[in-house]
């Protein structure tokens, strides 16, 4: 029950965000460690098993662990615990995280685009805004920063497309090239909007880190949305570097 355990999770785990995190102040890391292994944990409770209802028990444990006063002996709800007495997450915000992953235990589609964008919404929006809380975010700054984190969750989400049709799942609403094209749009409106706030944000920046590929993926989808189908969506390695360095020194989004 530790953050080196929380960390090596998400350094197995979460590639990306893990670089995102030793990017961050040294200070603001053990904030973020317990934030990012709890989002990985409830989004692979759905993969590790067949069994719907399984999925949904292994994701009620999560959601009882968020709000049960007692801290349980794990890995990671111990570290968690710990962050939302010391930080006050918004258990709220926390548990819908863990409610929204439900939808992944299934092979129902979206009901409608509204539907779609409620599960970005809980998903990668509401994991900025934990993030952002643990590193001292005020509540002036929520706008701001769930619009930012919601453009970040669909590019990682398109780019999981391929995956999840593999898997049998029906991940887009409407799957054509130019309702693709305009949910990329969309989400580059979101990252130009959440910028115009972006002095409300203030010490907690270091939690929108983890969002430092999302605009130049959203522009790839926006200039050829055939790349997401294709599994094509992606940055080279040298720009991946750069644009994290660049954001890190720089402060900006």
């Amino acid at each position: 029950m530790s953050l080196a355990a929380c960390a090596d999770l998400v350094q197995r785990g979460d590639p990306d965000r893990f670089a995102a995190v030793m990017a961050a102040p040294l200070g603001v890391r053990a904030r973020l460690w317990p934030v990012y292994a709890f989002n990985l944990e409830v989004a692979r409770a759905p993969w590790v098993t067949k069994e719907p209802m399984i999925a949904e028990m292994r994701l009620q444990w999560w959601r009882d662990v968020v709000a049960e006063a007692a801290p349980r002996a794990h890995e990671v709800a111990g570290p968690l615990h710990d962050l939302i007495r010391q930080a006050g997450l918004p258990v709220a915000v926390l548990d819908r995280m863990a409610a929204a992953r439900v939808w992944d235990a299934y092979s129902e589609p979206f009901e409608d685009q509204q539907d779609f964008d409620r599960y970005l919404e809980e998903t990668g929006a509401g994991l900025m805004w934990a993030a952002a809380k643990a590193c001292g975010a005020s509540d002036q700054a929520e706008a701001t920063v769930r619009g930012f984190g919601w453009a970040a969750g669909l590019a990682g989400y398109l780019r999981a497309v391929p995956e999840l049709e593999k898997r049998g799942r029906v991940p887009l609403v409407d799957g054509r090239a130019e309702a693709v094209q305009d949910l990329a749009r969309r989400g580059l409106e979101k990252i130009a909007a959440a910028r115009a706030g972006r002095r409300l944000v203030g010490q907690a920046a270091p939690a929108l880190l983890a969002g430092w590929q999302a605009e130049a993926l959203l522009k790839q989808v926006a200039v050829d949305p055939r790349v997401v189908a294709a599994g094509q969506m992606g940055l080279s390695e040298f720009s991946r570097r750069g644009r994290l360095v660049w954001q890190a020194f720089s402060g900006r989004w």
